[in-house]
């Protein structure tokens, strides 16, 4: 009986529950002996020249063993964006000038932790400050420039070959038209940022939390000058990612410069509330969506702006907007579609990539223009998404974004969504309240989605060995932080070459043993990792076929793999000799490389309904119910599918209710801690109802799309829809996120005194 489909308890869960994980922080190898710790000096201020550093105290403080300024350093000043304005460069150590709240200006090196943070009080840095633009509207119109060499805060831009024509939304019987704040979040991982560094010689080892050790390991090496076999990346276990650690940070650079000038291993791990003001993070898009078409229901023209926070120094945030602009029509088969975005430099965190990276941004666009639609033409929004989503047979379908989707049953994802969640029930009891004039009114929000999974990392390498003792190691290039690959690739490994799961081990994150590897990230695991183990699998299966032959005196076509004995048999003769693969790998090695490329990326899809209910006395919503149907191909393991599918709905309930990450006007961040961002508790969130439907992909042999970000995309829209529809009938047409009590309180009375 086949493993595959199976709810397979996940193998890595003994140790993370018993012994608890091992991350970067934790590590006690010997190769660290001795380790000095780095504890950064951190800018106090958005934007200011820096006029002086004086560290003769901070050098003369217990433990302290250097204190390094960026005039110390001899390498230069990253372009973390190749896209991006040329002049748009981070020096590793400020040494002129600031551009946000907790930048980096000097490292304090000590011999115990404890040290540092008392010694790094004791550099005195002076700063003649600058003016602060922190709304990325304010950046756009260049009054206070972060970089003046660039002479813009422009850092990059989408779609601005041609100006948008006027006469786009002409013959339309009705057009409307909506800003819309897609808020800033924090990717707020369980473990936060840490690098070890040691070098032996020319060579250098370094332990990182990241979700791709292949990626980190060339940016290192880039930033520090050298030939990426000379670096050597290993990633322990990694306490979450969510997009946020993908690649390296300059800090990871800065760590190996400094143990190979103190020619001794160097640490760091940075606090929480380090991490809240420097690790990248995600959304903080402004856009403007405008919708055209019929009064019957039909949409013609879409149009989508954005504008794009890129945070003091562009990362990967510059980046998103290609692929909200890619995304913008969403499941929808609308002719005429207009987008363009702008990408701009603010005195905040840089921004990158966080769960769904530019799609849910896409998706919230489309699907708050959808809702603004149906009620601008009095349709139910759920009516208007069946009449518009793009038609089982038109795939594969090239969009208005110039994205080929793969395959999809749109509407029929929509229908399910409603069937489970009693969609007219629902919809009566609504009317009753509000005939009632309840304080707690009921809102209904319904999304459609289509995502891009595995996009521009179409590729994936994986090895597969059987070990004389019969035990069976595999090496990806893929990386785990979460998402249970030891369990779902032991799974596919075991499943081609009938050999028990617990003798499989899956090793990942190490740059000397897969030197190769595209990392986790983007929803890629499954259709590129995945199916190369599959692969690799199937290849050495059939190896050890043809080594049995001789040893069976039986012809290839007549063997078979034999689960009970771990081997190869003879097909249909019962009582038949075989042997095991165990003994074929004492005869001779018994391994096999081979890689995987899709060519394309794949595109998930699914419906969610959200329920809640508003008390119009407070502003509190209550999020009743949610019904997801997420649509990801055939299910490996339902149990790590569901997994994924809880979290990313609680994240995207999140983000609509809750999560914001704010700046004052003079960029200090007011939410530097855990007590003042609202991440979600077990109390914010109901139990969710996951409704399964599965439409192959032709891409790869197995038919399997990504899951890991499709929650995070469906959930988001869904809720703010709902809580917006609980208050329609107040005249209340639009609220941005989050939809925290006061702003909801602020809608109601303001529709209030404008229907006076």
């Amino acid at each position: 009986m086949s493993l595959l489909g199976t709810r397979v308890v996940r193998t890595e869960d003994p140790v993370f529950l018993t012994r608890g994980a091992t991350y970067t922080d934790d590590l006690t190898d010997e190769r660290l002996t001795g380790a000095l710790h780095l504890t950064l000096v951190r800018s106090p201020l958005a934007h200011a020249e820096i006029t002086a550093i004086d560290t003769s105290a901070a050098r003369d403080a217990p433990g302290v063993v250097a204190v390094v300024t960026g005039a110390d350093l001899d390498i230069r000043a990253a372009r973390l964006f190749p896209g991006a304005n040329k002049a748009m460069r981070r020096e590793f150590l400020a040494t002129d000038r600031v551009r946000f709240v907790g930048e980096p200006v000097a490292a304090v090196l000590t011999e115990e932790l404890y040290q540092g943070e008392d010694a790094a009080e004791l550099v005195d840095v002076e700063y003649e400050p600058l003016p602060v633009v922190v709304d990325p509207v304010e950046a756009a119109r260049d009054e206070t420039l972060l970089f003046p060499e660039a002479g813009t805060n422009t850092a990059t831009s989408y779609g601005y070959e041609e100006a948008l024509d006027p006469a786009f939304f002409d013959g339309c019987e009705v057009v409307v038209s909506q800003d819309l704040v897609n808020q800033r979040l924090a990717a707020s991982p369980l473990e936060t940022r840490a690098a070890s560094a040691v070098w032996d010689g020319d060579d250098l080892l370094m332990f990182i939390s990241n979700q791709n050790a292949q990626g980190g390991r060339d940016e290192i090496a880039r930033w520090l000058g050298l030939e990426k076999d000379s670096v050597h990346v290993i990633l322990p276990d990694v306490g979450g990612g969510f997009g946020a650690k993908i690649g390296s940070d300059p800090e990871f650079a800065l760590v190996a410069w400094l143990a190979r000038r103190e020619g001794r291993p160097v640490r760091w791990n940075e606090s929480r509330s380090e991490n809240m003001t420097g690790m990248v993070q995600g959304r903080a898009q402004r856009q403007t969506v405008t919708i055209g078409g019929t009064r019957d229901g039909r949409v013609t023209h879409y149009r989508l702006e954005v504008l794009q926070d890129a945070g003091a120094y562009p990362r990967l945030g510059a980046a998103l907007p290609a692929f909200t602009r890619m995304m913008a029509p969403g499941t929808y088969d609308i002719a005429n579609v207009e987008s363009r975005a702008s990408v701009v430099v603010t005195n905040t965190t840089s921004v990158a990539a966080y769960r769904g990276a530019g799609r849910p941004e896409a998706t919230a666009a489309i699907e708050r223009a959808m809702d603004l639609f149906a009620a601008e033409i009095g349709m139910d929004p759920a009516e208007v998404r069946t009449r518009n989503v793009v038609a089982p047979e038109k795939f594969p379908f090239t969009s208005k974004g110039g994205a080929e989707y793969d395959s999809g049953e749109y509407a029929k994802a929509i229908e399910l969504a409603l069937e489970k969640a009693g969609y007219d029930r629902l919809r009566a009891e609504q009317a009753a309240r509000r005939e009632r004039g309840d304080v707690r009114q009921l809102g209904i929000g319904v999304s459609s989605y289509v995502e891009i999974t595995g996009a521009g990392a179409f590729a994936e390498d994986a090895t597969v060995q059987v070990h004389p003792d019969g035990a069976v190691t595999v090496l990806t290039g893929t990386s785990s932080h979460g998402q249970g690959h030891a369990t779902a690739w032991a799974m596919l490994a075991a499943d081609e070459l009938g050999v028990p799961l617990e003798s499989i081990t899956v090793k990942h994150g190490d740059t000397a043993l897969i030197p190769d590897g595209g990392g986790t990230m983007g929803s890629r695991s499954l259709q590129t990792g995945g199916i190369a183990v599959q692969k690799a699998s199937r290849e050495l299966a059939d190896l050890a076929k043809q080594r049995a032959a001789d040893l069976l005196e039986a012809s290839v076509d007549d063997l078979e793999i034999d689960p009970e004995g771990a081997g190869i048999r003879v097909r249909g003769v019962p009582g038949a000799s075989s042997v095991t693969l165990a003994d074929l790998a004492a005869r001779e090695e018994l391994k096999l490389q081979t890689t995987w490329d899709g060519e394309k990326a794949t595109f998930p899809f699914g419906a969610h309904v959200c329920v809640v209910e508003v008390d119009t006395e407070s502003g509190k919503v209550t999020v009743e119910r949610i019904v997801a149907v997420d649509d990801a191909g055939p299910i490996l393991n339902p149990l790590l599918c569901d997994g994924q599918r809880h979290g990313g709905i609680a994240q995207g309930i999140a983000q609509a209710l809750l999560e914001e990450v704010m700046f004052d006007e003079e960029g200090q961040p007011l939410t530097g801690t855990f007590a003042d961002y609202g991440i979600p508790s077990a109390a914010e969130l109901p139990s969710f109802d996951l409704v399964e439907m599965s439409t192959p992909t032709p891409v790869n042999p197995m038919g399997y799309k990504g899951i890991g970000e499709a929650g995070t995309i469906g959930s988001t829209p869904a809720t703010q829809s709902a809580v917006i529809d609980a208050l329609s009938h107040l005249g209340v047409r639009h609220i941005d996120m989050p939809l925290t009590p006061m702003r909801v309180w602020e809608a109601i009375h303001a529709a209030q005194e404008a229907g006076k």
